[in-house]
C-alpha cells in the first residue's frame, strides 16, 4: 500500500497510467475531504480546476482505486464514498438518527475477523459499513430534555 506521494506517482506509471494534473488534484481532494462522494471531490477540485468534469473525476476514482490508493465504502443509499488508503484501515459505523460517520481501526474487530475465519472467510473491512446509533443519540433518546426538568 503506498504511504509516499512518490509511491503513488511510481505505482501509476508503473500501471501504464501518465500522472496527470486532474489525477493528483483528485487524489489530494480524496486525502482532504477525508470521506467524500464522487460529487464532492468533484466540487473540490473544481475550487482549483473549473474545467474537470464529473466524467474524469469517477474515472480516475476507479484507477486510483484500482491501484490501491483509494477505496470506497457505502455509507449511505446514495453515491458511494471514496476515501484515501493512506492512514489507517478502517471500517466505518453510520448513526442513523444524525448521520455521524465513524471511523473504527480495524484491529478493533479482531474477534469478528478471528471467528469469521473460523468459517474459512476473510473479510474485506473496509468495505465494511455497520449502521445503528451513536453514544450521543442514544442518550438524547434516553433523557429526551437534555437534562433539564
Amino acid at each position: 500500500m503506498p504511504e509516499t506521494p512518490g509511491d503513488w506517482r511510481a505505482a501509476l506509471r508503473e500501471r501504464g497510467y501518465r500522472l496527470t494534473p486532474q489525477r493528483e488534484l483528485i487524489l489530494a481532494a480524496v486525502d482532504e475531504l477525508g470521506h467524500a462522494t464522487p460529487d464532492e471531490v468533484l466540487a473540490k477540485v473544481q475550487e482549483t480546476a473549473s474545467t474537470v468534469n464529473a466524467s474524469t473525476v469517477y474515472r480516475t476514482l476507479e484507477v486510483l482505486e484500482e491501484l490501491g490508493l483509494v477505496r470506497h465504502a457505502h455509507l449511505s443509499d446514495r453515491a458511494p464514498t471514496y476515501h484515501s488508503v493512506r492512514g489507517h484501515e478502517h471500517f466505518h459505523l453510520i448513526c442513523r438518527t444524525c448521520e455521524q460517520v465513524i471511523s473504527v481501526d480495524s484491529a478493533e474487530a479482531a474477534p469478528f475477523v478471528e471467528a469469521l475465519s473460523t468459517r474459512g472467510f476473510v473479510p474485506d473491512l473496509g468495505h465494511l459499513t455497520v449502521f445503528g446509533r451513536c453514544a450521543d443519540c442514544m442518550d438524547a433518546v434516553a433523557d429526551p430534555d437534555g437534562g433539564a426538568r
